[in-house]
């Protein structure tokens, strides 16, 4: 979906990200290739959605530059609420059966998917009261689950060797774990970890799991974490080849834009 605005050819993106944990917008001018806003706010603890969009009220309030005209918009939803399923197995018609193993459906809860790549299909649950808050205001806009994002973009890189690549996206106290080999989708789930033995933990097992050993898989991190993270600290001590992501974009900023780590805002950047 395309974003209807009564303002044509304004060149300008916003991109936002939408999680029970905190929000994050950012504003692409696409005729000079340079991010031109960019906002963070992280939520003391997690809210449910109600309380949320009381949030993205509060900020559209506040921030003169969310009120400016745009003429498309992306909307990311990062929640543990979806299921990954092999498209030659999906329904359409029964996408809610997909989810009730792992996640608790309401009679309320809208189901939406998205298709990614050739072969799979992500079933999740969108905050429909946070989805129909934006098109009151931008009209129709696109909306996607983050983790669709994130596979597709893992996806799209150069495969440089049959070596299997192991994807962590940290956020606070949770990440996403994507495994991609021979150009090929092989694993994505989230976890949730309160110490850095938990995030280990789950990462070794996964590996364990996929058969993939230590000594060889590589482990490309991004999002949350840096050299002085006690997490990649650990993960050193246990996994060979440990790399960061390198430059994956090609927008500039605005002095007053730019986030302090640009691997922070990935998916955010990604998006637009």
């Amino acid at each position: 979906m395309v974003t209807t605005n009564k303002e044509k050819d304004l060149y300008k993106k916003l991109s936002i990200q939408v999680s029970l944990n905190g929000l994050s917008f950012c504003i692409l001018n696409r005729k000079d290739n340079k991010i031109c806003y960019f906002k963070k706010v992280d939520f003391e603890k997690q809210l449910d959605p109600i309380k949320v969009l009381s949030k993205i009220e509060l900020l559209y309030e506040q921030e003169e530059q969310l009120n400016q005209p745009v003429d498309e918009v992306a909307l990311l939803f990062n929640n543990a609420l979806f299921s990954l399923v092999p498209e030659n197995l999906f329904d359409e018609d029964n996408a809610a059966s997909y989810l009730k193993f792992n996640t608790r459906i309401l009679k309320t809860d809208f189901i939406a998917f998205d298709k990614i790549g050739q072969d799979t299909v992500n079933v999740y649950i969108p905050y429909a009261n946070i989805t129909n808050y934006f098109f009151d205001r931008y009209g129709e806009f696109e909306y996607r689950h983050s983790l669709s994002v994130l596979i597709e973009s893992f996806l799209s890189l150069p495969k440089e060797t049959d070596t299997p690549k192991v994807y962590l996206h940290v956020h606070k106290n949770y990440y996403e774990l994507v495994i991609i080999e021979n150009g090929k989708l092989v694993f994505a789930n989230s976890f949730e970890y309160d110490t850095k033995e938990d995030f280990l933990y789950y990462l070794l097992f996964t590996a364990e799991q996929s058969k993939l050993d230590p000594e060889k898989f590589e482990l490309i991190l991004l999002g949350k974490i840096n050299k002085n993270s006690e997490e990649y600290k650990m993960a050193w001590e246990y996994i060979k080849n440990i790399s960061f992501m390198g430059p994956f974009h090609p927008f500039t900023f605005e002095e007053t834009a730019k986030p302090k780590e640009e691997l922070s805002e990935y998916l955010l950047i990604k998006s637009l």
